[in-house]
């Protein structure tokens, strides 16, 4: 009896492994969706506490069940404390249809780019800049050590928390490639040697998103960041937060981290900004030279601006979802790199959520005003509308 007993438990554990492990990899993830529009370079990202994994073996395997080839995918850390916590990918799906993902394992190590397509990184050896890049476009702020050079009156110095553009026109990483070339040759970034260059002038300007708080006449600003924590880098995107001091506005003290990513195939960096000491803040676009064209979409929350660059032409927006645009400014002044195109911003639940980038004519992704508004009328609807996800 007790080897009957002990043969019925075996069975059963082999029936029960069998199912936990063709449960694991029949679980699928459903995308739908829902606009007039074929959609790509969105990306999707999927709690790993969803999927209910249990004793997993190896690497998360994301198949498309039409042709049961594997799709590229990235687990990342969404919330700083370690922890792969969400896997990212981009489907493809038509207008108004779905497409299924099977998830599966595999044992296999997967091989990593020693620089992957969406990248960011510290960059001491350049005082202490921060700079990220994706396949389309490239930007950078600037730390305290800079900050402290303009305050002591040492060359070299940069004493801003606009955000710097890297006009990039080849799809591979170029952030590396740049600093060497400015720091260790006889070459700059500056000059453009067929993958693009840093023309683009920030100053005190609020560059391509830097935020501001208007009170009655005038737009306060914080200073450098004072600290800074890399959070992922892959195939499909890259992240990190910026710390900042407090800074006063008219007598208010704002308080301000934020949290910035960017996404592969998309020409705006996602900023998701925690604020303590305001209910609304303004993103800028600066105006340089003040010649350009603005454009203004209230309804689908952007605003956009084009305008002659060097021997090329330069287009810049800011995207806010959700009816969180609260207004606009076109803001011109005599004062030095204070002229900028603000998009004003609801903060819910202690947070401004928005998306801040660029195109460059000579890059060739977009030739004029019109291609570009249209690349942002698009990308607004999209978040308004996002992929549906499903998981059985």
């Amino acid at each position: 009896m007790r080897k009957i007993n002990l043969l019925l438990i075996a069975i059963f554990s082999i029936i029960a492994f069998s199912c936990e492990e063709k449960s694991k990899k029949n679980q699928q993830i459903i995308v739908k969706n829902t606009m007039d529009t074929n959609r790509s370079f969105e990306t999707v990202s999927v709690d790993i506490a969803s999927l209910q994994l249990v004793n997993v073996k190896g690497s998360i395997v994301l198949l498309d069940t039409e042709n049961k080839t594997e799709i590229t995918s990235q687990l990342v850390d969404s919330d700083g404390d370690g922890e792969m916590d969400a896997i990212l990918f981009q489907p493809e799906i038509a207008a108004n249809s779905e497409k299924v993902y099977e998830l599966t394992f595999s044992e296999a190590t997967k091989q990593k780019d020693s620089v992957p397509a969406c990248y960011s990184r510290f960059v001491p050896e350049r005082t202490d800049d921060y700079a990220w890049e994706n396949n389309r476009v490239a930007f950078r702020t600037y730390g305290p050590t800079a900050q402290k050079m303009i305050e002591d009156g040492v060359k070299g110095g940069t004493l801003s928390s606009g955000i710097d553009a890297w006009l990039k026109r080849v799809d591979y990483p170029i952030i590396n490639k740049w600093y060497k070339k400015e720091l260790e040759t006889d070459g700059s970034y500056h000059k453009d040697d067929g993958e693009g260059l840093d023309n683009f002038h920030v100053g005190i300007s609020r560059g391509v998103g830097g935020i501001a708080k208007k009170i009655d006449t005038t737009y306060y600003i914080s200073r450098n960041f004072t600290s800074w924590k890399t959070l992922n880098i892959g195939p499909i995107r890259t992240s990190f937060t910026l710390s900042y001091a407090d800074w006063d506005a008219a007598g208010n003290k704002i308080s301000e981290e934020k949290k910035i990513s960017l996404d592969y195939g998309n020409n705006l960096s996602r900023f998701e900004i925690s604020l303590k000491g305001t209910d609304t803040i303004s993103a800028g676009l600066t105006l340089h030279e003040k010649n350009g064209k603005v454009g203004v979409n209230q309804e689908n929350g952007w605003v956009s601006y084009w305008e002659p660059h060097e021997d090329s032409e330069l287009g810049t927006a800011i995207v806010v979802p959700e009816n969180a645009m609260a207004g606009h400014e076109h803001y011109q002044t005599d004062r030095k790199d204070e002229s900028n195109l603000f998009a004003h911003i609801k903060i819910n639940d202690g947070k401004a959520i928005y998306y801040a980038g660029f195109g460059w004519e000579k890059s060739g992704q977009y030739t004029d005003k019109a291609e570009w508004e249209a690349y942002i009328d698009e990308f607004a609807k999209r978040l308004n509308n996002p992929l549906k996800v499903t998981i059985k």
